[in-house]
Order: structure tokens, then C-alpha cells, then sequence
């Protein structure tokens, strides 16, 4: 039977300036250790620690553009466009550009604290 998601959680965002992260699925919001599923808007100028995650995310940006570092080449990603870090990989996210970034993100088993291993 299908379940209905009432409303997202709000989770506190590392970074600044600070962003909002609702989880739609996941740990918090709904148990689900599979995967999580959430909606991310970060403000021009925002940037967080690096970190090597245990989990693969896939992020799809519905307005603006993220700046995603990586041990390669740095990437933008525009809105419309889509990026895949996986597991084990380094990388940074920041939203440097003038309208910041509204976007989905999805990891491969769920986000959780103890899995995203952010720099010091």
C-alpha cells in the first residue's frame, strides 16, 4: 500500500552562509535506511567541508548552479544537469554563483552523519 510522506524534516545544514536541507526520506524523516531523498536550497556564497561519503549521491539542480570540487577537475552544474559522486571519492560542495542552488539529492544507502566522513 502506498504511504504518504506528510512533510519533510528540516535538518541542520554544515556550511555557511547556512542552507536548508529538507529530508523527504531517510534516516530522519522516515526510517529508511536504503536511501534518503532530499530537497536542498543554499545561498550564494555558501560552501561546506570536504567530505568522502560511504554512500553514492546523485544531485539534480532545479534552479541555479553548484560548484562540486573534486580530487579531479572542479564541476559546475547548472540547472537541468545532473552529477554522480560516489562512494569513497572526495569532493566539496559550495553554491558560489549569484543565485545560489535549489536541487534533489539522493544517496545510495541512506545520508547519515557517522557515513559522510567531513573533513576536519
Amino acid at each position: 500500500m502506498p504511504e504518504l510522506i506528510l512533510s519533510p524534516t528540516l535538518i541542520e545544514a554544515p556550511g555557511q552562509p547556512p542552507k536548508v536541507i529538507r529530508e523527504i526520506a531517510g534516516l530522519v524523516n522516515t526510517g529508511e535506511h536504503r536511501l534518503s531523498l532530499a530537497h536542498m536550497t543554499s545561498p550564494q556564497g555558501w560552501s561546506e567541508p570536504g567530505q568522502r561519503p560511504e554512500f553514492d549521491e546523485y544531485t539534480y539542480v532545479l534552479r541555479g548552479s553548484l560548484y562540486v570540487e573534486t580530487e579531479g577537475d572542479p564541476v559546475r552544474v547548472d540547472a537541468g544537469q545532473a552529477i554522480l559522486c560516489r562512494a569513497g571519492e572526495w569532493i566539496r560542495y559550495s553554491s558560489p554563483f549569484a543565485q545560489g542552488a535549489d536541487y534533489i539529492a539522493v544517496c545510495l544507502p541512506a545520508f547519515s552523519p557517522d557515513s559522510v566522513h567531513r573533513d576536519p
